[in-house]
């Protein structure tokens, strides 16, 4: 099942009646979906050409023809290039091991640049460019993916933090303002303590950047700008290893794009903070 899809499922209980009955459609008839008109799909789906605008842009696409286009592509892929995200399996042999994590970590990769707005990125990379401080949110695993993002950062001298304590997220978040940046990470959206402090550091006037699992979800739904990774991981024993490495894959682009946009503001920074770890590295015998 491609994102689109498996987004439109996790959402079918909370969806309006005439909007149930759309999304079972698709469900059902994807292919079929992406070669009708509006009109055609609205008669077929038992549904007002209003609803199914309405449909697509609760799950944030621009409209009906954004959505087709989106899922046609995602339905076109290959299908040796969508294996099955494979779990965890008693006396697996290494071998199996090795060749399962790739195929996670690979697909994850995949999945997610499919699902990139560059829109979204584009006004991410700005906000960051411009930002006079960037606090990133993030608990658990997403934690470590905001600490991946606030080692980044201050590399090429950007003034950034990085909170897991729910606390300690509130406490920066009240201290933010007008040319700062929230940057909340969460894989389920949902994520209560990450979502406060979102919320909070908006209303204190930053700019608030959400990277969440794709679909629509309360995280991505208050922040300024939403960026998604792959959502098919499914089960509680990968330990969210195949939506670590999609949201670490954003981070990267995110990266390589803020310093791409001002290569000879960035890089020397990026090039003497490298020269001065590896000469105290040297100096104290490591």
């Amino acid at each position: 099942m491609s994102n689109i899809l498996y987004a439109i499922r996790e959402r079918l209980s909370s969806l309006h009646p005439k909007e149930r009955a759309l999304a079972e459609y698709i469900l059902e008839h994807p292919q079929e979906a992406t070669r009708s008109g509006i009109t055609e799909l609205a008669e077929r789906a038992g549904a007002s050409t209003a609803t199914i605008t309405r449909f697509c842009k609760s799950m944030r696409f621009d409209g009906f023809p954004d959505f087709k286009l989106k899922l046609a592509e995602e339905l076109a892929a290959p299908s040796e290039q969508q294996p099955t995200y494979q779990d965890i399996v008693a006396g697996n042999s290494l071998q199996r091991i090795v060749a399962a994590m790739e195929a996670n970590h690979l697909r994850s990769i995949a999945d997610t640049t499919r699902l990139l707005d560059f829109g979204a990125l584009e006004a991410a990379v700005a906000a960051l460019d411009r930002a006079r401080r960037i606090d990133l949110y993030g608990v658990a695993t997403s934690g470590i993916v905001a600490q991946d993002a606030y080692q980044k950062l201050i590399r090429i001298g950007k003034e950034a933090n990085a909170f897991s304590d729910p606390h300690l997220q509130i406490t920066s978040a009240s201290n933010l303002g007008p040319g700062d940046v929230a940057l909340a990470i969460s894989y389920s959206g949902a994520t209560q303590e990450t979502l406060d402090a979102l919320v909070c550091a908006k209303a204190q006037g930053a700019t608030t950047i959400s990277l969440t699992k794709y679909g629509a979800n309360p995280l991505a739904d208050s922040a300024d700008i939403a960026l998604f990774a792959s959502s098919l991981e499914e089960g509680m024993r990968r330990g969210d290893m195949a939506s670590r490495i999609a949201q670490l894959h954003v981070i990267d682009i995110l990266f390589i794009g803020l310093v791409s946009s001002r290569f000879d503001a960035y890089v020397p920074k990026l090039e003497q903070t490298y020269v001065n770890v590896r000469h105290f590295r040297k100096t104290k015998g490591r």
